[in-house]
């Protein structure tokens, strides 16, 4: 069994604009973060766009997998998400997650209604293989770091900053070609390898 996910690969220029906010806010909470604070910062050469977490996979699956995704994947268009904010899963309050992806209108948009439309389609995919159902609505987003403890502290300095308060230009995503990531979990943080990718 290998642990692994499906995702969306970003662009080299995508990926210098979110370093830039990674380093930015970094700058900001530097030398205001108390000792118990630990965060785990994403390595710009790993963001990517989750589009299903799948977990433990059987190899026997990896090829009948790939098959039904191209046809899921051709019969949706192209699809782009703008990264303009700032945010934080559960809240800004006690963060666990910092993330970068759209605006709450681009929610109300037709894209996102396609974007929808696809990812209802590759969960009834990957059930159909015997992945256990994701209930959670689909939220597309690129995580920046993880809060690992002293969420509290981290959300206040991040109310200080006000660095969630201002809209971003970060380009978009391009949900294009559907990527099947191998992720192996090492103290270092997670090693990712590309297993497929269909069009």
């Amino acid at each position: 069994m290998i642990r692994t996910f499906l995702a969306v690969e970003v662009s080299d220029e995508v990926r210098t604009r979110i370093s830039q906010v990674q380093y930015d806010l970094k700058q900001r909470l530097a030398g205001h973060l108390p000792k118990n604070v630990r965060m785990a910062w994403g390595q710009p050469n790993s963001f990517h766009l989750t589009i299903r977490f799948l977990g433990d996979t059987d190899k026997e699956l990896l090829d009948p997998v790939r098959e039904a995704m191209a046809i899921v994947r051709r019969s949706h268009p192209t699809i782009q998400i703008p990264l303009d904010r700032l945010q934080a899963f559960p809240n800004l309050q006690k963060p666990r997650v910092l993330w970068v992806g759209p605006s709450e209108q681009w929610r109300e948009s037709e894209a996102a209604s396609q974007l929808t439309e696809l990812h209802q389609e590759i969960e009834a995919c990957c059930h159909s293989f015997g992945f256990a159902p994701d209930d959670k609505p689909f939220s597309p987003h690129l995580t920046l770091a993880r809060i690992k403890a002293g969420e509290r502290q981290v959300g206040q300095l991040l109310a200080q900053s006000g660095a969630c308060d201002r809209a971003l230009s970060l380009g978009e995503v391009r949900i294009g070609p559907i990527v099947l990531v191998k992720s192996d979990l090492r103290p270092t943080g997670p090693v990712y390898t590309k297993l497929w990718e269909v069009e």
